[in-house]
């Protein structure tokens, strides 16, 4: 096995932890970091709070590899993640609700990157997501990560087996405060940094007036009804709006009203009780399957619909390669369009697609 590895290097505590690790254990790093045309605010240390791929980062990142004594590369990835801005804001405006995360893992960091340090000749990509790769008896698994709260295996459902055996997750052993107590025994610049917890490309938080700024012509006002099509108040676009909802309606009510469905075609909103949230399943598509599951027969699994949601027991038919429906055991609340569904044995990723619709 070769000990060339590819670092990608956020300039947080996670990725600069990683790098010593590798080190550590005798493996040649390289570190790169992603430059993607986001840009900091003038309050460096609010930033820092926001923490992610902004130019403070990249002084952070390679001032950790300084001190390792490492080769750093920023790589410009501006005009291709320009394109999942692009898919993000097309899918608030679709009706749907989308994952970047997701999207950015699956074609940049182990896409795009990847292909990168192929170029480098480099023999594994690394990084510091919480997750495990497990090499079993048909090869690389990807499992869940030993700490419950930072487990990242559900955004990486979309890597391809074919590379898993490529891929190292350092930190899939450790809890976070033991990443920490390492960061600061080895006087790392960044080890009190911390987490990052907003989309890189809303530091703000306001996805809403991202999506205005980036798309303007395609933002329509709309009406928000009730389940039997009464309206009840307009609202100024659908991107405001994700399922399961409760605040920030723009409309007062004697009772809690949630969004239940957003039919985009229409720029309607259709609100009403918390039971109207309950699917007892869903269907999905553009499923990357990391298990060999049989066609057309139904299988016993634990399906996760969301980042933190608690993976619920399930039933699940792969109808074709791309394509699978998913019965609960117990109904689910808020099943979302445009999020993703992870399907797990235990802790092994058995695979994962888009969440097309509600059943």
């Amino acid at each position: 096995m070769g000990n060339k590895v590819l670092l990608a290097m956020s300039g947080g505590v996670d990725s600069s932890v990683c790098a010593q690790l590798l080190i550590d254990q005798g493996y040649e790093v390289i570190g790169v970091f992603m430059r993607t045309g986001v840009h900091g605010t003038e309050d460096a240390r609010a930033e820092r709070k926001k923490g992610c791929c902004s130019a403070l980062d990249a002084g952070d990142a390679r001032r950790v590899a300084d001190k390792f004594d490492i080769p750093f590369y920023a790589l410009d990835f501006e005009a291709e993640f320009g394109k999942i801005m692009d898919y993000f804001a097309h899918e608030y405006l679709s009706g749907r609700t989308p994952n970047p995360c997701i999207v950015c893992n699956n074609w940049l960091k182990f896409g795009q990157l990847w292909s990168y340090g192929e170029m480098l000749g480099v023999d594994h990509i690394a990084t510091g997501h919480y997750a495990k790769i497990v090499h079993g008896t048909d090869g690389a698994e990807l499992h869940r990560a030993v700490d419950p709260d930072k487990d990242q295996s559900y955004v990486l459902h979309g890597l391809k087996r074919k590379i898993l055996e490529k891929i190292m997750f350092p930190l899939g052993d450790m809890k976070k405060e033991q990443v920490r107590e390492l960061a600061f025994a080895a006087n790392l610049s960044v080890a009190d940094k911390p987490d990052s917890v907003e989309i890189c490309f809303v530091p703000d938080g306001d996805h809403a007036k991202m999506i205005k700024q980036r798309m303007p012509d395609l933002n329509r006002p709309g009406m928000i009804v009730d389940e039997a099509g009464k309206s009840l108040a307009t609202h100024d676009g659908i991107e405001r709006f994700t399922i399961g909802q409760r605040k920030g309606l723009g409309f007062a009510t004697g009772q809690r009203k949630y969004v239940l469905k957003i039919v985009a075609e229409e720029n309607k909103v259709v609100v009403g009780e918390m039971e109207g949230l309950l699917a007892k399943g869903l269907k999905s598509t553009g499923v990357n399957w990391q298990a060999n599951i049989p066609m057309n027969v139904q299988i016993n699994c634990q399906a996760q619909i969301r980042y933190r949601h608690k993976a619920a027991p399930a039933k699940v038919i792969r109808l074709s390669e791309e394509a699978a429906e998913v019965e609960f055991e117990t109904s689910q609340s808020a099943v979302t369009p445009g999020q993703a569904v992870v399907f797990y044995d235990g802790n092994r990723v058995l695979g994962g697609g888009w969440i097309d619709e509600a059943l």
